[in-house]
């Protein structure tokens, strides 16, 4: 099962917090609740593979949470939490999913507004009937608008954080229960989009129904919507993601994965090429005049159409097609590129891993350097660090220096403030190797300020990126108002880098505004943002999207040699 198990307790509890929250419940229970799934999200350990003493170990986690752990890993389900769903209307459940609706307004929208799910939201909206309310103007109600919007939006689609490790999982489950000669993942999980609607898995075989029967028992199938010879489609536990296995033969392999990774209109233009060159493409192969002459390789498909291989990230129909017809496709960022992460953050603020810690995490990832790059000062909810904080942690950097391994940057993530300054004065800027500037505050400013409050950080020669330049939360909050062409002029000017973050939910810059970086020259950075040693790997959703966003390696400032990084740092700071 992997740690999926993890996310789904975690998921769990989340739902118990809201549900105790709604019913006036007293509030360190309901923190408890909150602070666990957390934990569970953060573990590095699978807790289907723990007893209830092991789960009782880890801080945070007290006896009947482990109890309730324990519960659902050899029941697939909560008692308590089966009762709770049974005292609340369903819709008030999924209302508290809605971003910006805490618990506390649902209970007063449904006890003075009659408010039970969102219909009857948009309807009490519609009709005026929340403007009686308390601490309901208009802005507090288009901001609820705003709300059921981005939940709309994100129905029946799933992140690709999510959606990935869920596809990992299944592929392992398979390679161990059954035989399989290959077996993939296609789709848009393939092409890296940062949701994804449902889960396409194509594999090889002997026996084809054997492979079905085994993955549509699999522990975390809740419906079985097909269960055929070569093809089965189950609903899973939890996520409520479709996944659609189909068996296909060694023959058709490459065809059936490129005709199944998509996307469909660059499909559709391949077709078209293929019948003005007196070929047939299917999932089964590439056809002439009734002859196979291709399909068991993906590479073969392009080959034989004449233009390069297409890596799927970028098969979107954007002008791939016509490049590679060319010859002239341009070189895109691999994983394998990546020197070092450029934001992270340790137990100094609000991560959880001691530098050490992520030293050794970053060794083992194979790379030349890491930054820490804690908050400042007015992240007082983050544990932004004062200047004896600093003077602790730059001592600590410099002894494990000393050590063989990935060089340590002592770094900062420095807040922008409404005013356009840094959180940070210049003579303590200067003393940091790195530093990373963010906006985490003012996100409804109008345009104009809030591109002048990150141009202002793009001016000083002390920073070196800008972090997550958009603010935007997949599924949860909206892009602040910002003109990304001034940004990206600037920071082009400057010789800053823009960020792409790759923490799932954010992967800010995105695809798009990735690929305009390019147009403009700008430099990019892909960084985890990581709070927990779990967190490092999360480069990989980070470099897929700058491959979406056909991002060159020699863009890519960690993908330098770190003195090479060094001098560019150094060369913002001349004069200085």
């Amino acid at each position: 099962m992997g740690r999926m198990t993890n996310r789904e307790v975690a998921e769990i509890f989340d739902r118990m917090a809201n549900i105790l929250e709604f019913q006036g419940e007293m509030q360190f229970k309901v923190n408890a609740y909150r602070k666990a799934a957390q934990i569970l999200k953060d573990l590095a350990r699978d807790i289907s593979e723990m007893d209830e003493k092991e789960l009782m170990s880890i801080p945070g986690i007290g006896e009947k949470l482990a109890r309730k752990i324990h519960e659902y890993v050899t029941t697939g389900k909560i008692r308590k939490y089966e009762e709770l769903k049974r005292e609340v209307p369903p819709g008030v459940i999924d209302l508290m999913e809605i971003p910006g609706l805490g618990p506390k307004t649902v209970r007063i929208l449904y006890e003075k507004a009659g408010v039970k799910d969102i219909d009857t939201l948009k309807k009490a909206i519609d009709e005026g009937r929340l403007l009686n309310l308390p601490r309901m103007g208009p802005r507090t109600i288009e901001k609820i608008k705003k709300g059921i919007q981005l939940f709309e939006s994100m129905k029946g689609r799933t992140p690709i954080g999510e959606a990935l490790p869920l596809a990992e999982t299944i592929i392992e489950s398979i390679k161990n229960g059954v035989e399989v000669s290959k077996i993939m993942y296609a789709g848009s999980l393939r092409r890296f989009k940062e949701t994804v609607g449902d889960i396409d898995i194509l594999a090889i075989a002997p026996d084809g129904r054997k492979v079905i029967d085994f993955f549509v028992s699999l522990p975390m199938v809740e419906d079985v919507l097909a269960h055929g010879d070569t093809k089965g489609s189950v609903i899973l536990k939890d996520s409520k993601i479709q996944v659609d296995l189909r068996v296909v033969p060694e023959d058709s392999f490459g065809a059936a994965l490129q005709y199944f990774t998509g996307s469909k209109q660059h499909n559709i233009h391949l077709r078209t090429i293929a019948r003005e060159k007196g070929l047939k493409i299917s999932e089964y192969g590439i056809f002439k005049g009734g002859q196979k002459i291709g399909g068991k390789e993906e590479r073969e498909i392009y080959e034989i159409l004449g233009m390069q291989f297409i890596p799927p990230e970028m098969r979107e129909d954007t002008g791939e097609i016509e490049l590679a017809l060319a010859g002239m496709l341009p070189a895109i960022i691999d994983i394998k590129d990546i020197r070092g992460d450029l934001h992270v953050h340790s137990k100094y603020s609000d991560g959880t891993a001691t530098i050490q810690e992520i030293k050794e995490a970053a060794a083992r990832m194979g790379y030349q350097y890491v930054a820490i790059t804690d908050h400042s000062p007015s992240q007082r909810i983050a544990h932004g660090l004062d200047v004896d904080a600093l003077k602790r942690k730059k001592e600590e950097i410099e002894k494990i220096n000393r050590t063989p391994g990935p060089r340590i940057l002592f770094g900062t993530e420095v807040d922008i403030l409404r005013d356009g300054t840094l959180d940070y004065p210049e003579e303590v800027l200067k003393e940091f190797d790195f530093v990373v500037a963010s906006i985490h505050s003012g996100f409804n400013d109008p345009e104009d300020v809030m591109t002048r409050r990150i141009i202002s950080a793009i001016e000083n020669p002390y920073v070196d990126i800008i972090a997550h330049p958009t603010g935007r939360l997949i599924g949860e909050r909206e892009p602040y108002r910002v003109d990304l062409d001034k940004v990206m002029e600037y920071a082009r000017k400057y010789d800053k880098a823009l960020e792409i973050n790759s923490y799932y939910k954010r992967l800010d810059l995105n695809d798009l505004n990735s690929r305009k970086a390019v147009s403009y020259g700008v430099k990019i950075s892909i960084a985890t943002d990581a709070h927990h040693l779990d967190h490092l790997p999360y480069m990989r959703f980070g470099v897929g999207i700058a491959r979406r966003g056909w991002v060159p390696p020699d863009l890519v400032v960690n993908s330098w040699e770190y003195d090479k990084l060094i001098d560019w740092i150094k060369s913002h700071r001349k004069g200085k």
